[in-house]
């Protein structure tokens, strides 16, 4: 079973969303047979490529509420052994971040491409890292188990940046406007931060849809970030 998750660095539910989703697997009997694999969304393409802090950032684009998203955000994280530090986080550019799963996706494979995606999401969200520069990036990467000299060499270019633009064009042209969002065997969606539980019952239902070989869909929206 192949399962393409939709989501952004700097999405906090994504975050969520990628632990849940990883005590499902944990959980579920046919887990050898699943792969990962992590696909672009951009929740502010435009984004600046200097960072600048997080909690002004989203003060000003949700004004006062902001500061209770965070919050709601920051506690059921903590349930889910995720540290979230808002006061340090940094509002920044993440297409260059994409563009660095993609090269650990295509040239490390799927298990070290979802290694490098939880060492981005932990610098952005817990350590206060600016995921929009190159020399942090390479760092991750590098403690990753990416080479340094391919990694420095590869965001110093353009290298991977057409691939990544064009599958940012297919999760918009499948109709993705929020994320997280999971994509089994690109025929089952699920949208959002769903419960371990939620995302074990789709495993065992996809499985069993492959299985019969039906066209049955099985859709479920949750908290995500949405655009």
């Amino acid at each position: 079973m192949k399962v393409e998750i939709y989501s952004d660095i700097a999405c906090p539910w994504c975050y969520i969303g990628k632990r849940r989703f990883e005590q499902a697997l944990d959980r579920f009997p046919g887990k050898e047979d699943v792969e990962v694999v992590y696909r672009p969304y951009q929740l502010v393409p435009d984004a600046p490529e200097a960072a600048t802090p997080h909690r002004a950032w989203l003060a000003e684009r949700y004004g006062p509420q902001s500061v209770a998203m965070d919050a709601r955000v920051t506690e059921l994280g903590r349930a889910e052994g995720i540290d979230y530090d808002f006061d340090a986080a940094l509002h920044a550019n993440t297409f260059l971040g994409h563009r660095l799963l993609h090269l650990a996706e295509t040239e490390y494979g799927a298990a070290v491409q979802g290694e490098l995606k939880e060492a981005l999401l932990k610098a952005h969200f817990s350590d206060g890292a600016d995921v929009g520069d190159r020399e942090q990036l390479a760092e991750i990467a590098v403690g990753a188990g990416l080479d340094r000299d391919r990694v420095a060499g590869y965001l110093a270019g353009e290298e991977g940046a057409e691939e990544v633009r064009a599958q940012l064009a297919e999760a918009r042209t499948l109709g993705i406007s929020a994320v997280p969002t999971f994509v089994f065997e690109g025929r089952w969606a699920v949208q959002g931060g769903q419960e371990a539980d939620t995302f074990l019952r789709v495993l065992e239902q996809v499985t069993a849809e492959t299985a019969g070989d039906t066209e049955a869909a099985a859709a479920c929206t949750d908290d995500s970030c949405a655009v």
